[in-house]
């Protein structure tokens, strides 16, 4: 069997997929001669056989055989204080192959016992330290191998302080640390989890707790927002620890080699003194920024100066790294790519190209297309803000307004009825993550720029405001009190992520002003895109916004959409209850009118650029009251409630996404197509007469046979032979219609594949009620992925890649198109790139379309 452990010495030129980014980064580190404390990795493959068969052969003999190397390099023993010598001590530390920060576990001082606190004690001279060691071991392998909640620990942290009078935990003395440390003990003796007091004991038992975390649902609920796969493992990184919690000469902290929300070059992070590992981090504390240690500290400062350019220099990437200084002394012990928010990542990699560090096809694959919306989220309207009730540190930036929450659970609550939430916190934990995930702010009282609030905020995407030091948060009471105000369960809160304010009600938001680097970034792509780009649009507002963020016109316009404005619904009801045909085609008349402005703003504000309309698609059920709203009026004695009421029963489907709607209703009620395509042909024609250049094409939705296209064909050349003929296509939405292309092909002028409702149909299953299961399908490991949200390549694109070669063939001059949502996703983007002519997708992911076109198109230049 190969081996399993390696020391970073000998790790040199192996993957991040064996070593783990951890381990990965401490190697290029030490390689490059950059101060880093000894250390061994067990690779990621050692923890998959261990997840797979529950043991590990041979692991044990390998770790004793490292941990003599480690002895030999630091001259301590493990666990043991000779004479004046301290024990070896080490951290035990997760790293996974792709980033996720605080989701797994970590275990500082490790091999500390009641023995070994007396030696550390007498070889330090500092018995506070020794202590203080102790109690936070006791608390960490309490929680993660033990299997005890942290807040039992934090809860008698906080009860000593308060009885001590201490603001914070470096206020209390060795004695009430010894005193802390011995009720950690008898707590966990009378749970019946004893502390083992053998190092080589904790040692096992926090590696295998490491390996295990790979699958805790916190770090299962991370890697399914992001993708990340089940497969991977985590490996685990053994170092000898060097210690920040010595006094006022030591600390920890974390540094950015760039700001991570804005992308400015420069040393960015926060600094604890007298701290250890993860107080930063955590959020227990609020640190200080690193700026402060050029007034005290200025050779340290100009030393992490010196550090963060290596770092750039070697990795060729805004660098995120951890560092502890001891006595004075500077030591690493992480780096990686920094989480930063869309906006930092599009400055960060135009910068470092023009830097030199990269070059400009390395910057535009390096921006996540899928992250580009975040630069267009609101910011608060000065003009017309309130005071407001807090301020904190600017996290992540953007506005967002919602109901304050303040557990997982109440976000949830608010979701599930449409609301949208903001999690109010006192500090975020790991285990937060699903409501982070679900809400639209996220609010704290503690912690710092680098906490883990903020990390995970910057990484989703979400407006974020922590280290809100007036606000005090009370989660299991449900409420929270800023500068004398108490805020409830659900009341509205608004805060802004770029300036760190809060403000209690909803106050007005204003659209994000361009983004310049943006601008320089697509720029450079545009020559690398062959794919058009078209957008989703359905009013002059939509199209106009399309269009400045570079749509090349629009792939849908929903008609329906239309319908439901206050002074046309009443009209579509007329329609629904027409019984002669004169009723009919007075609400006809009626719509015509209201549908021919609509056109005529779309069309105007894409002028010169293709605009394609599809016609009535949902079920005119839809556009009625619901049941139980009509049934009360109607008992009420509301005459025309009790005939809608009527229709609605006849009108009703047990299954209306598979019903009387798309191509079956237009062809067996005729007047609706005549009116919808009339009202399209009469605008372009008023356009081209005030010089314009309308580009209309109609589509019709749903087909599944080629005598449904033949008959829409027959009905569409009426008008054609009066107003002459536009572009005329439909939607491949039904499985029947991709396997029939090469008969529907020649009939039309293009397809457009309406991915939304061939996924459902390929795999059976409704949109509005997968979101019970897929989430669990995709945590199972039954999908890599929701298919409702990227396009399903290996089924569903199948289809799509059959409709395409048999129509094409069928029809040559074919054009072929995209306008379900997964139009704009990254990775459905990329997979059409060279299937179809264009994508369409909704006017804010229009970006998103743009680069990820671009950087399929670079890729496929790219030397395998």
């Amino acid at each position: 069997m190969s081996a399993q452990v390696y020391l970073l010495e000998e790790a040199e030129g192996f993957s991040k997929d064996l070593l783990g980014g951890k381990g990965f980064g401490l190697v290029a580190m030490r390689k490059a001669g950059l101060p880093v404390p000894p250390a061994f990795v067990i690779t990621t493959e050692a923890c998959r056989r261990y997840l797979r068969t529950g043991e590990v052969p041979g692991l044990w003999e390998e770790v004793r055989a490292k941990m003599a190397a480690l002895e030999g390099l630091t001259g301590k023993r493990f666990g043991l204080g000779e004479g004046n010598n301290p024990p070896l001590l080490v951290s035990v530390r997760s790293g996974a192959p792709v980033s996720m920060p605080g989701m797994m576990d970590t275990i500082l001082n490790l091999g500390l016992s009641l023995q070994g606190v007396a030696a550390l004690s007498r070889a330090t001279g500092n018995p506070r330290f020794a202590w203080d060691s102790f109690r936070r071991l006791l608390a960490m392998y309490g929680e993660v191998v033990l299997g005890e909640r942290a807040e039992v620990f934090e809860g008698m942290l906080s009860a000593l302080k308060e009885r001590k009078g201490a603001r914070s935990d470096a206020d209390l003395t060795a004695e009430d640390l010894e005193e802390l440390a011995h009720a950690y003990l008898a707590h966990l003796e009378a749970r019946g989890t004893p502390f083992p007091m053998d190092p080589w004991a904790q040692l096992e038992g926090a590696v295998l707790a490491v390996f295990r975390s790979w699958n805790n649902p916190r770090a299962r609920v991370y890697r399914r927002i992001y993708g990340i796969p089940e497969d991977l493992g985590t490996a685990v990184v053994v170092q000898a620890m060097v210690f920040g919690n010595l006094g006022e000469d030591s600390g920890t902290g974390v540094g950015f080699t760039r700001n991570p929300a804005t992308g400015e070059k420069g040393l960015y992070g926060e600094y604890l003194r007298n701290a250890q590992g993860e107080d930063v981090v955590a959020g227990i504390r609020t640190p200080e920024p690193l700026d402060r240690l050029k007034d005290y500290a200025p050779e340290l400062y100009g030393e992490l100066l010196r550090v963060a350019e290596r770092l750039e220099g070697h990795f060729r990437d805004m660098q995120d790294f951890e560092f502890t200084v001891e006595k004075g002394r500077l030591f690493l012990l992480q780096t990686r790519s920094g989480k930063r928010t869309a906006q930092a990542a599009v400055r960060i990699a135009v910068e470092m190209a023009e830097e030199g560090l990269i070059t400009r096809e390395e910057a535009i694959l390096r921006v996540e297309a899928n992250a580009l919306p975040g630069l267009l989220r609101p910011a608060v309207d000065r003009e017309r803000a309130p005071r407001p009730l807090l301020k904190g540190l600017p996290a992540s930036p953007g506005a967002a307004f919602g109901h304050a929450a303040f557990s997982n659970e109440g976000v949830e609550r608010l979701s599930a009825q449409g609301l949208p939430a903001i999690l109010v916190r006192p500090e975020t934990t790991p285990e937060d993550i699903t409501g982070m995930y679900l809400a639209k702010g996220i609010l704290t009282a503690r912690g710092g720029l680098t906490s883990h609030a903020a990390v995970v905020a910057r990484g989703l995407g979400v407006p974020a405001v922590v280290g809100a030091e007036a606000l005090r948060v009370f989660p299991e009471e449900g409420r929270a009190v800023a500068e004398g105000v108490e805020v409830r369960e659900g009341d509205l809160l608004t805060l802004d992520g770029s300036t760190g304010e809060v403000y209690l009600g909803a106050v007005p938001l204003v659209e994000a002003a361009g983004e310049a680097y943006l601008h320089k970034l697509l720029a450079w792509a545009e020559p690398y895109r062959r794919l058009g780009v078209r957008a989703n649009a359905d009013t002059p507002e939509d199209a106009r916004r399309a269009r400045e963020l570079g749509a090349e016109g629009i792939g849908l316009c929903r008609t329906e959409h239309m319908f439901f404005h206050e002074e046309r619904l009443p009209w579509v009801r007329r329609l629904i209850l027409a019984a002669t045909p004169e009723e009919e085609d007075e609400a006809l008349q009626a719509l015509f009118r209201f549908q021919k402005e609509d056109f005529k703003g779309i069309l105007k504000a894409m002028d010169g650029l293709p605009v394609t309309v599809r016609l009535l698609d949902p079920p005119l059920h839809e556009f009625l009251p619901p049941l139980e709203e009509l049934r009360q009026k109607a008992e009420a004695g509301d005459e025309e409630a009790r005939r809608l009421l009527e229709r609605a029963e006849a009108l009703r489907e047990v299954n209306p996404m598979l019903g009387f709607r798309g191509v079956r209703l237009l062809l067996l009620r005729p007047g609706i197509f005549r009116m919808q395509l009339k009202a399209l042909l009469e605008a372009a024609k008023e356009l081209k007469e005030e010089g314009l250049n309308p580009r209309p094409e109609v589509m019709v939705p749903l087909v599944a046979d080629p005598k449904e296209v033949e008959r829409a064909k027959a009905l569409a050349e009426e008008l054609f032979r009066e107003y002459g003929p536009i572009p005329f296509g439909t939607m491949v939405e039904t499985p029947r219609a991709a396997l029939l292309a090469a008969e529907i092909a020649p009939l039309v002028d293009f397809f457009s594949f309406g991915t939304n409702d061939l996924t459902q149909m390929a795999f059976g299953l409704s949109r509005d009620d997968a979101g019970k299961f897929l989430p669990r399908y995709v945590e199972e490991g039954l999908l890599p992925f929701d298919p409702t949200e990227r396009l399903d390549e290996k089924g569903v694109g199948r289809l799509l890649r059959l409709a395409v070669e048999e129509g094409r063939r069928a029809n040559p001059a074919l054009k072929l198109g995209l306008c379900g949502e997964h139009g704009g996703e990254a990775g459905s983007v990329r997979f059409v790139a060279d299937l179809l002519d264009y994508t369409s997708a909704s006017p804010f992911r229009v970006l998103t379309a743009r680069l990820a076109a671009a950087q399929a198109g670079l890729s496929s230049l790219q030397p395998v």
